[in-house]
C-alpha cells in the first residue's frame, strides 16, 4: 500500500509473544534450543526476508517497524541504517545512558553489549522490518540463541541499566519524538500504544 501510495509513512511500535526470528542470513546452528525445549518454553520461530542473522523478539521489548518512502526523505540505505540508531541512542540519552554504535556490527550499544538490534529490508526505497529495543525485556531468553550471530558479545536491557523497569508507553513516546526529529516529519495525524501515522511535510 505505501508503494502505491496509498497510505502515509508509519510507525509501527509493538511487543511480540516470545519469538526467534532467522533473517535471510541466519545460521540454523545460531538457534541452540531443540524443538521440544522451544515447544516448551512457548518459543515461536521464524525465518523472515530482513537482513541480519537471528534474535529474540518478546514481552517488555519495543520491535518497531517504519514503513516509510526513502524516496520523500535520502535514498539511501547506509544513512536510514544510521539514523534508525541514533534515534534510540537519544532516547537512551534521557536516561543517562551514553549509548553509540559498534564499528563492526549494526545495532545500538553500551559499552560492549548490546542494546537494540536492528535488521531491515528496502523495496523499490520502501523500508520493512526495523529495530528491536530491550526495554524491561527477560535477557535470560537471548541464552537459546547466539544473538545477531555475535558469540563475543554480551546484550543488556534498560531495566538492567537502570536499576528499575521502565514504563512501555513513556518509551514509545520517546522513540517517536526522537524518529520524528532525526526522520524530518513536523506532525502525525493519529498516534496510539500501537502505531503512529507520519505526515508525509518536512522540513525543508
Amino acid at each position: 500500500m505505501r508503494k502505491e501510495e496509498k497510505c502515509e509513512d508509519v510507525l509501527i511500535l509493538l511487543e511480540h509473544p516470545h519469538t526467534y526470528t532467522l533473517g535471510k542470513v541466519a545460521k540454523r546452528e545460531h538457534l541452540l534450543l531443540s524443538e521440544n525445549e522451544l515447544e516448551d518454553r512457548h518459543i515461536a520461530t521464524f525465518e523472515i526476508d530482513r537482513g541480519g542473522d537471528i534474535t529474540y523478539h518478546g514481552p517488555g521489548q519495543i520491535v518497531g517497524y517504519p514503513i516509510i518512502n526513502l524516496k520523500n526523505w535520502y535514498a539511501d540505505s547506509h544513512k536510514y541504517l544510521r539514523t534508525l540508531e541514533e534515534v534510540l541512542i537519544r532516547v537512551l540519552k534521557e536516561y543517562g545512558i551514553d549509548a553509540g554504535r559498534n564499528p563492526q556490527y549494526t545495532g545500538v550499544w553500551v559499552g560492549e553489549r548490546k542494546i537494540a538490534a536492528i535488521g531491515i529490508k528496502i523495496s523499490s526505497w520502501i523500508t520493512m522490518h526495523g529495530f528491536a529495543f530491550n526495554v524491561n525485556t527477560d535477557l535470560s531468553l537471548f541464552n537459546g540463541i547466539i544473538p545477531c550471530g555475535i558469540k563475543e558479545k554480551d546484550v543488556t536491557s534498560l531495566q538492567e541499566l537502570t536499576g528499575e523497569p521502565q514504563n512501555i508507553d513513556d518509551v514509545k513516546q520517546k522513540i517517536l519524538r526522537h524518529f520524528m526529529e532525526t526522520f524530518e516529519y513536523t506532525e502525525f495525524p493519529v498516534s496510539n500504544t500501537a502505531e503512529t501515522y507520519l505526515s508525509q511535510i518536512r522540513e525543508d
